[in-house]
């Protein structure tokens, strides 16, 4: 639980909000280099605010210690940051347990996602064996929970991870950054992909 914080009135609070409002840009301009390998935009958005909000709250207690905080803007810019990265709220610290939480993705490192709207492949087969439509053929399910996984092992633990990626409906820009590797690659790896498993999944009788 936060202690509380006694806040001033009257003259006294002004004059600390002018102060806090000096450093207020150089304070969002570290809070902005910091967060910017955030993808999100709304959600860098609300990193910055709640950076600003701790900052503030921060601030108010350094001055109940008859301290100026505006003496360091950028460590208290720093200690900010890096406390909202790690899950610090002015509320309070996001849950270290709960699957939806920011702080317990970050700390055993997973991300939770929706499946695609839409295949990123031409045809996907993870989200064809996920659609329960009533025409699909439960022999092809089946066979298709047994041979992608064994695909899937047929490559490099990086492929698979870029398959995993891909199939899960990230943006080839987005592909493009995480790799390390051009636009008009992740587009050249998608089609690859998609060719080596209907040979893969193909009849030998037509292979051949």
């Amino acid at each position: 639980m936060l202690s509380p914080i006694h806040v001033p009135a009257g003259r006294a609070l002004e004059q600390l909000q002018n102060k806090f409002l000096s450093i207020l840009p150089r304070l969002k301009q570290h809070f902005r280099v910091y967060f910017r390998h955030v993808a999100c935009q709304e959600k860098r958005s609300d990193l910055v605010s709640e950076a600003i909000a701790l900052s503030w709250r921060w601030f108010l207690r350094i001055a109940e210690q008859g301290k100026d905080a505006t003496h360091w803007p950028t460590a208290l810019a720093s200690f900010a940051a890096k406390a909202v990265r790690s899950g610090r709220r002015v509320c309070g610290q996001l849950p270290a347990k709960d699957a939806m939480s920011e702080r317990a993705q970050q700390r055993h490192g997973f991300c939770v996602g929706k499946l695609p709207d839409y295949e990123t492949l031409t045809t996907n087969p993870l989200a064809e064996a996920l659609a329960e439509t009533p025409d699909r053929d439960p022999s092809e399910m089946a066979a298709f929970r047994v041979d992608f996984p064994s695909w899937v092992k047929t490559y490099s633990r990086r492929d698979r991870k870029l398959i995993g990626d891909m199939m899960i409906g990230h943006r080839t820009l987005d592909l493009a950054r995480k790799y390390k590797l051009s636009s008009s690659r992740i587009s050249q790896r998608r089609f690859e992909l998609k060719t080596d498993w209907e040979t893969y999944t193909a009849d030998p009788a037509e292979v051949a």
